[in-house]
């Protein structure tokens, strides 16, 4: 067996999660805990998220439950209580949690989700919780703004070569097509997740042949219904003619050219050129694709432009999120034993108690401003609706998993609620998220109670 897999998901998890947990068990502290996990702020040229990591979160929690190979290791560390020790062996998730859809689009220091149990299973969960959705945000972000871009052309995920770890290269398939990609060039995403593959050809393949359209011709051969030929290999414009000599051949024998790709170069001078010699040659619903260091201000770039480009293929820059690669994510206990609680750091200070979030819109139905509420407060307005859904009760979902298609149809229709500058890809304004009264004076009551007991101010 490998090593790797002999280990569950419940060990991914750090360390002090264990040591804590181990302290919280001997002083007798396993009140029910509430915490929130939510975005600080945003990176720059971020204006909203889309979250996205749920259907992990709750898959980790409902099975949650450490193995023999597990607590075998833990013994070896030689820190823990046997008693302790056979505690974890027994522990499962039985806690609530409640949460914003997969796909919403959300914004910084409000909620995304919140869980409730027993504070050991609560603390245990942090670290796989935030690593889910933080990585999964991040990248379900950055695949909005690119197909935001791309103004209803089609955007294929190809970043499987280029993410950091088989597991990102999934998830960033995953949430793509959540955010709106047509595809994926991932096989092993569109078989577990049913998303749509796609694929043309690498370099390698024109360079194992003796001439370019001698690849072109072994290609459409192969496929001959599914044929769209990477032109850029040694000349892009004398491979668009390679393509379109091709491209009659298959007409010849029933079938057609589907399209070119040009993976390198002046993407924008190049793609004008390609349609103009196609058209010109008659191949005017053979479709001129574009990868190739893509990411949402070069798409932008093309699309303002005019460039006559059908799809983009995007790869590292959008797999990786490149120029905002992470989030400053949050898990903070907000509720134990009843009692609000919060953290009173400087720039940190948190929000204590279980809170709602309820979004508010205009007459014609666009996003107009968000509340931070506490759970128990009515909607500040009769428009107003609530954004954390009761998803898991002692640790089971409530109802099953929503398939992607609909969570996908979900975020694109909410995205057109989105008021436009909003979307802007640099230097958009901030979508106003308010704090209600009753709210801010629980923080107030609560920094002072923690001031007069830890400060003796």
């Amino acid at each position: 067996m490998n090593r790797y897999s002999q280990f569950s998901d419940a060990l991914f998890t750090d360390l002090y999660e264990l040591t804590m947990a181990q302290a919280y068990w001997r002083a007798g502290v396993t009140d029910q805990a509430t915490f929130s996990l939510f975005f600080r702020g945003y990176p720059r040229n971020r204006s909203y998220y889309v979250f996205a990591g749920l259907e992990a979160i709750l898959n980790h929690l409902e099975d949650f439950q450490f193995t023999g190979a597990d607590i075998d290791y833990l013994r070896t560390l030689d820190r823990f209580d046997e008693e302790f020790i056979e505690y974890l062996a027994e522990l499962r998730f039985t806690g609530d949690v409640r949460s914003m859809k997969e796909g919403t689009v959300c914004f910084g220091d409000e909620p995304v989700l919140e869980v409730r149990g027993p504070i050991i299973e609560a603390q245990i969960a942090e670290t796989f919780l935030l690593n889910q959705a933080t990585f999964q945000s991040t990248v379900a972000t950055k695949a909005s703004r690119v197909v935001h871009a791309a103004a209803g052309r089609s955007v294929v995920d190809f970043a499987a070569r280029r993410t950091q770890g088989t597991d990102a290269a999934m998830k960033v398939a995953r949430t793509g097509y959540l955010a709106g990609y047509h595809a994926t060039s991932n096989v092993k995403a569109g078989a577990v997740y049913g998303i749509p593959v796609v694929g043309t050809m690498a370099h390698s393949f024109i360079m194992a042949f003796d001439s370019e359209i001698e690849a072109f011709r072994a290609y459409t051969h192969a496929f001959p219904d599914y044929a769209t030929l990477l032109v850029d290999t040694y000349d892009t414009l004398r491979g668009v003619r390679n393509a379109i000599e091709v491209g009659r051949e298959l007409e010849s024998e029933g079938h057609v050219l589907r399209g070119v790709r040009i993976d390198s170069g002046d993407l924008a001078h190049l793609g004008r050129e390609a349609r103009k010699i196609l058209d010109e040659e008659g191949f005017k619903d053979v479709g001129v694709f574009a990868s190739g260091g893509l990411d949402e201000y070069e798409v932008d770039r093309l699309v303002r432009d005019g460039t006559p480009f059908e799809g983009y293929g995007v790869g590292t820059k959008a797999g990786t999120s490149a120029d905002a690669p992470y989030l400053d994510s949050a898990y903070k206990l907000v509720e134990y034993a009843g009692r609000p609680v919060l953290k009173l750091s400087s720039k940190k200070q948190s929000l204590p108690g279980c809170k709602q979030v309820y979004r508010t819109y205009t007459s014609d139905g666009s996003y107009d401003r968000d509340t931070i509420s506490l759970v128990s407060e009515e909607a500040p307005s009769m428009s107003a609706k609530p954004l954390l859904e009761n998803v898991m009760t002692e640790g089971a979902r409530i109802n099953g998993s929503p398939a992607l298609n609909d969570l996908r149809d979900e975020h694109a229709r909410e995205f057109t609620r989105v008021p436009a500058r909003y979307k802007a890809l640099q230097s958009a304004p901030r979508y106003p998220v308010e704090v209600s009264q009753r709210l801010k004076e629980l923080q107030r009551e609560v920094v002072r109670e923690v001031r007069d007991r830890e400060l003796g101010e």
